[in-house]
């Protein structure tokens, strides 16, 4: 069946949809002012996502069951979706001459090399052998480093270590490995050998005007881009933890890349990254080391990528297993989301995993409750594996820093900032909470506003409705109407320090970026009234609520009570703070706004028949590159076999029936298989959707619309019934 784009409507108005007591406030504990809810994970209901657009019936899906149903390409800021087409580095264009490396590396090491292989085996043998001959090559800039087989044993990496002290233009360390019990033994060109660094280096005034950066070479030739630019493609790994497995293989840190914007975990995703003054010939040696990573497109520019410069995502979504009560139904639904879009609310994502919800941490904050939040941040909870829990527990009933930061993963990177802080201050939890990367601690507070949002949003909805405007709602401006606006302002995302961001487990901010679409910065905004009803300038899309601020307006109608309610029975107010710490204070933050209803764009869908559920049903880029590689090599087959003689092409004629024959009988080999599994399987049902939304939107949330089934963890695992 091929792919459909929306056509006559099967909307209709969705009645409204109250929960019983939806704004009531959780209880406190006895240990602080602070609200808490439930042990257990949060569900839609408690940060305000309560309705739906259509009233149509949902039904049933199976959302990721495979990590490559759920496939993300970013869209940068000139709209191009982004691709992974080659792995091939361009040409090198850096001639600037550079000094060479002082020892001397002419002998073979042969006996060396066999000596290491009986210590270390044959694969890091190779490895040797291949870095030691890169090293005679004379290459003496951009060598990397070489990174041994994980090892548990650590007398055996004792040994590893004492046996290149022979190499004196070598250096060796110790980093982790794959997983929390293994370590790697990483091998290096001495940089004090190498470039006149360490205790021999050249004092600045000897080397002239032009220092060394200590991120990237320090001979780069000034009318080449200070900043390589490549596609990253990863398959079920976060963006954090693909960059830091690359920047352990150049042996840099994290922080050296810039990307626009993570991407979830669970899937299939390619986006742009940038690092400082690396050669593309060093990444793209990377591609056969790396497991479910891969590195292309490379270009050289001028700037590096920061945090929110793109425009958006383009998703790739099947659900499979879908259950309805006709095709019909799904048809329907596939063809409203298309036409109608969904509430743009932000998506669970955004109030973190785990029991202890970040809106709460930001409420505590907001009220000034210094203690109440550090203990939120690093109290036992549930749901968390067992080091964690245990690290928790431990640090609860010992306040043993030490003893728990040995405990800790490193990717809790609040919690292990806020324990080394209380080790050098004790008692001040303020000054602990601000050791936490900016764009991690902004997050909590950012999260609040996000909840006073969604439930104003479900009032919105619930109250007037999603098929037209009414008085008092706020809307961007047309051109022609900018008197009574107020300008739309995005000061507090935009003046984040990301710098840090690349160092906290970011997992929870999958499908959106802290900056609002560059589209809708400084847009004019303004309430609606009577005579612009008549005039019938503005319709549902131009509606937007405020995300609270010192600089936003609130609606004129009842819907502004929504966040005044709220923040009140919260204890917080949102014109007058009762701290002096400014990024903790929704009185020092200026606000901003976001579309209510959100449609998707350039949206397609499709219904697909399948037996086998380990095939994927859509195509990644990596999928789409090696087949067009292959077709590639078949025409320079084909071109090569015109040019055999007239002797050769009988017996060329003949290889090709036998193959032929082989492939026939393969053929038929798969057909019988195909057979089989029908005939031991039922065929299954998928829907497979793609569309692109912008930065700040959340795919769930368009998922949520269409199954009317909830996207907390307890409500997904409810589905996978195999």
């Amino acid at each position: 069946m091929g792919w459909h784009c929306p056509g006559a409507s099967y909307f209709t108005l969705l009645k409204p949809y109250f929960l019983s007591n939806p704004l009531t406030t959780p209880q406190r504990t006895k240990r602080s002012s602070i609200t808490v809810m439930s042990t257990k994970s949060i569900g839609e209901s408690d940060v305000g996502i309560l309705s739906y657009i259509s009233s149509l019936p949902g039904f049933r899906g199976i959302l990721k069951q495979r990590y490559s149903d759920f496939i993300v390409n970013e869209v940068d800021t000139d709209g191009n979706v982004v691709h992974l087409t080659s792995l091939d580095a361009p040409p090198e264009i850096f001639s600037e001459s550079r000094p060479t490396i002082v020892h001397s590396t002419s002998e073979s090491y042969a006996s060396e090399i066999e000596s290491f292989r009986s210590l270390a085996g044959d694969s890091d043998a190779e490895i040797l052998k291949a870095f030691l001959k890169q090293i005679n090559s004379g290459v003496d800039d951009g060598i990397s480093p070489i990174v041994f087989s994980p090892d548990t044993d650590k007398t055996h990496r004792t040994a590893v270590h004492n046996f290149f002290k022979k190499f004196k233009f070598l250096v060796t360390d110790t980093i982790d490995g794959p997983d929390s019990s293994s370590k790697c033994v990483r091998v290096r060109v001495d940089s004090g050998v190498q470039n006149n660094r360490g205790r021999f280096s050249k004092k600045r005034k000897e080397r002239g005007d032009k220092p060394f950066d200590s991120r990237g070479s320090d001979n780069w030739p000034e009318h080449v881009g200070k900043f390589l630019r490549f596609h990253l493609y990863k398959e079920n790994k976060d963006t954090q933890e693909a960059l830091g497995l690359i920047g352990k293989m150049l042996g840099i840190q994290t922080r050296s890349f810039g990307f626009a914007g993570t991407k979830d975990k669970r899937s299939i995703s390619t986006q742009r990254v940038t690092v400082f003054k690396q050669h593309a010939s060093r990444l793209a040696a990377l591609n056969d080391r790396l497991i479910g990573i891969k590195l292309g497109n490379f270009s050289y520019i001028q700037q590096g990528l920061l945090l929110g410069q793109l425009l958006g995502n383009r998703f790739t979504i099947t659900l499979r297993g879908v259950v309805a009560d006709s095709e019909d139904t799904i048809k329907a639904s596939a063809e409203a989301l298309g036409m109608h879009g969904f509430i743009n609310y932000f998506g669970l994502q955004r109030f973190g995993s785990g029991s202890v919800p970040t809106h709460l941490v930001g409420a505590s904050l907001l009220r000034g409750e210094w203690k109440g939040a550090v203990n939120m941040i690093l109290d036992p909870r549930e749901g968390e594996t067992n080091v964690i829990a245990k690290a928790r527990e431990y640090y609860k009933e010992s306040d043993d820093i030490d003893g728990t930061l040995k405990q800790l993963p490193r990717y809790l990177v609040a919690e292990r900032a806020i324990l080394q802080c209380l080790k050098k201050c004790p008692g001040n939890y303020l000054q602990a909470l601000k050791a936490i990367p900016r764009t991690l601690r902004m997050m909590y507070v950012h999260s609040y506003q996000s909840y006073l949002w969604n439930h104003a949003a479900s009032m919105r909805v619930q109250k007037y409705g999603i098929d037209k405007v009414v008085v008092g709602d706020l809307v961007y401006c047309k051109e022609n109407h900018t008197e009574t606006a107020a300008v739309q302002n995005f000061e507090e995302y935009e003046n984040e320090d990301c710098g840090d961001a690349n160092s906290y487990d970011s997992c929870h901010l999958e499908e959106m970026c802290k900056l609002d679409p560059p589209t809708e910065r400084n847009k004019l905004v303004k309430a609606v009234t009577a005579e612009d009803l008549l005039s019938g300038n503005f319709t549902i899309d131009d509606v937007v609520l405020p995300l609270p601020g010192s600089r936003v307006i609130y609606p004129t109608n009842d819907i502004a009570e929504v966040y005044n309610d709220l923040a009140t029975k919260d204890s917080i107010s949102l014109m007058e703070t009762v701290h002096n710490v400014k990024e903790f204070s929704i009185t020092s933050m200026t606000g901003s706004y976001r579309r209510v209803f959100q449609r998707p764009k350039d949206y397609e869908w499709e219904l697909i028949s399948y037996v086998d559920r380990n095939l994927p049903l859509a195509q990644s880029d990596l999928h789409n590159l090696l087949k067009s590689q292959s077709v590639e090599i078949s025409k320079e087959e084909k071109i090569a076999d015109k040019s055999i003689n007239e002797d050769l092409l009988d017996s060329t004629e003949q290889s090709g029936c036998c193959k032929k024959n082989v492939q026939l009988e393969a053929g038929e080999n798969e057909n019988e298989n195909e057979n089989k599994n029908e005939q031991g399987s039922q065929d299954q049902l998928a829907l497979k959707l793609s569309f692109t939304l912008p930065a700040s939107s959340y795919a769930t949330m368009a998922i949520r619309e269409l199954l009317k089934t909830s996207t907390s963890v307890r409500s997904i695992l409810s589905l996978f019934h195999y």
